[in-house]
């Protein structure tokens, strides 16, 4: 049954075209489009999907930095039913390989900039029989004209409640990705939350520098959009350009994960700052640059993850709010999102619909002050993770499939989606985070998910390793980091960074160690399983 109730991402995007159409909505460094201009091009790239044989409820994937044409992704898979599949450029060609065939992917959207890793891929897959043997097409092709003239007639898809909009794929828990499913619904309601707690209107400016395929990248860009305000992209982020463009465009909304923040201090300590003048009811932040100032006061808010001792640091030299937060993929973005300084070290209050509880092993909620696992529940809550399936017949009629048989609900339990998180929430409402599981053990530089047990397996490959523990470690830059405790081989010669260079090149840099350590022999519990929490306690510092 079609649903008059859902209201979908391309639903969002032919509204503002309506009620903004002259109204400034991407700026792409020397190119800007309106929502007119956007609606068009959405209009007009999902006629090419079409033309591609994608079929509603069909995967489509993107490996690309971020552009103008990946958020006309965004609407045109919405205008057709699709799936969008967006990629992560930092996993390996396996990693991504995988993801390609888990998705059902048909066609792979990507840049110039990754062109080389997509066809790579493709023909990796190609003499392996297995991964990604459908359609790439290159987003700086020529020949893929994607019109400024309206579509008269272009006939949009028509959703129902539970349609998926995007699968995210997490890190491994068990060697592989999951492809978090999240629907139309969960993402119109993330922004809607988004907007509300940080009252974002028409009038903001968001930096769009974040990675389009980041869940908070997504949420931020999408949520400054349905609300009529600008997205400003950067390709990735960069400090210099990154002030120079709040300086230009007068950006008001930004995301941050270590090490950004220390990275924009950095840049502005380089040159002199002027005091701003007390007698200038403006206040402005100004920062002198050779001869140049750079004025960055209209930067209000930032949101995402840092210690308090940085986020204080930064609020205080630029007068503006940092926006602390927990969130998953799982639950489309934030489910707590609040100003860090009402409470320095909390990860913040809980959004206004977002239900969290903390809940002890009977999922009996738990009452302030005790600690447990985080469960969350509401329109933001996931549908869960994507099967997989090489059956088109059954991607193409998904709707007819029962939902146990589309995703893996396991987290879903009496009433609430189990985070593997735990934490506990104070008399105040704040959340304090205290780590993962021990059996959902998590490590997170600079806003990734990297699972220890991933980064083992492949240690243990190997020859010279006989048994390791990987866990997460401070760190100065990425806030934390991956160290490798290892015992190898008596008559080994292998060196840290031979290992580091061993792992690197069989999955995503960014889960390689940044640390290790050669110990003797690893502490066992009694069952003769590595003591996890003993090596943390001998090596964590």
């Amino acid at each position: 049954m079609l649903s008059v109730s859902t209201f979908s991402v391309y639903d969002m995007i032919k509204r503002n075209a309506l009620l903004f159409p002259d109204k400034t909505a991407i700026v792409d460094g020397e190119k800007s489009f309106t929502f007119s201009q956007f609606f068009v091009q959405v209009n007009s790239l999902a006629s090419t999907l079409a033309g591609y044989g994608v079929k509603p409820r069909q995967s489509v994937a993107v490996l690309s930095m971020n552009r103008t044409e990946y958020l006309v992704l965004y609407g045109a898979t919405s205008a057709i039913g699709a799936i969008l599949v967006p990629l992560n450029w930092r996993l390996s060609n396996d990693e991504l390989a995988y993801i390609l065939k888990n998705s059902g992917s048909k066609i792979l959207f990507c840049d110039s900039v990754q062109s080389e890793k997509a066809y790579a891929i493709k023909a990796s897959s190609e003499k392996e029989t297995s991964g990604f043997d459908g359609i790439i097409v290159n987003f700086d092709d020529k020949n893929l004209d994607i019109k400024s003239s309206d579509i008269s007639d272009f006939k949009p898809f028509f959703h129902n409640s539970d349609d998926i909009f995007t699968l995210i794929y997490t890190a491994a828990v068990a060697g592989k990705p999951r492809g978090a499913a999240l629907s139309h619904n969960n993402i119109i309601a993330a922004n809607l939350q988004t907007s509300l707690t940080m009252k974002i209107d028409q009038s903001d400016i968001y930096l769009n520098m974040l990675p389009l395929f980041h869940i908070t990248g997504m949420n931020l860009s999408l949520a400054v959009m349905q609300m009529g305000g600008k997205n400003v992209l950067m390709e990735k982020f960069n400090a210099q350009e990154a002030l120079s463009t709040i300086d230009r465009e007068k950006v008001t909304v930004m995301g941050s994960f270590p090490p950004i923040l220390v990275n924009l201090m950095d840049e502005l300590d380089r040159f002199n700052t002027k005091e701003p003048d007390k007698t200038n009811s403006n206040n402005k932040a100004e920062i002198r640059k050779d001869s140049a100032v750079y004025d960055i006061s209209s930067l209000k808010n930032i949101v995402g993850i840092d210690s308090p001792a940085t986020i204080c640091k930064f609020t205080e030299k630029i007068s503006s709010k940092f926006w602390i937060l927990y969130g998953q993929c799982e639950t489309s973005g934030f489910v707590t999102l609040s100003d860090a300084s009402e409470c320095p070290g909390s990860a913040g209050r809980q959004c206004g619909i977002s239900n969290m509880a903390i809940v002890d092993a009977s999922d009996v909620v738990l009452p302030c002050g005790q600690s447990g696992e985080i469960a969350v529940r509401g329109p933001l809550v996931f549908q869960g993770f994507w099967r997989g399936s090489t059956n088109d017949a059954e991607i193409l009629n998904c709707c007819n499939m029962t939902k146990e048989e589309l995703y893996d609900t396991s987290t879903i339990r009496n009433g609430w989606h189990h985070t593997g998180d735990v934490g506990h929430v104070d008399s105040k409402g704040y959340l304090w985070f205290e780590g993962r599981k021990p059996e959902k053990e998590l490590i997170k530089p600079g806003g990734e998910n990297v699972y220890p047990a991933e980064v083992e397996s492949v240690i243990l490959e190997h020859p010279d390793i006989e048994e390791t523990s990987v866990i997460g470690v401070p760190d100065p830059k990425f806030g934390e980091g991956v160290k490798a405790v290892c015992k190898k081989k008596s008559d080994s010669d292998l060196t840290a960074k031979e290992l580091i260079e061993f792992v690197g090149s069989r999955i995503a840099r960014y889960k390689k160690p940044g640390y290790v350590q050669f110990v003797e022999s690893l502490p066992k519990n009694s069952d003769g399983s590595i003591d996890r929490n003993k090596v943390k306690e001998l090596y964590g510092n």
